[in-house]
């Protein structure tokens, strides 16, 4: 096996520099994406709580059979 030259040295750690800029935007995009995620996941939840609760204030009860229910020609 060969020792390795500077100038090899110099090759390895450029290429290992760019490949961790590359990563540095890969996490720094993916972090965006779950942060945005997050969010909209907040939201939801916060709908279904107010629509969840609009339904527990109208009084009718949460389930319903169909067999329960005339056709609207009756």
């Amino acid at each position: 096996m060969r020792t390795p030259t500077p100038a090899d040295l110099d090759a390895r750690i450029t290429e290992l520099e760019i490949k961790l800029g590359f990563m540095d935007d890969l996490v720094e995009s993916l972090n965006d994406q779950v942060a945005r995620q997050q969010q909209l996941i907040d939201l939801l939840k916060a709908e279904v709580l107010r629509l969840n609760d609009q339904v527990q204030d109208s009084g009718t009860p949460t389930f319903r059979s169909l067999r329960d229910e005339l056709p609207p020609h009756y």
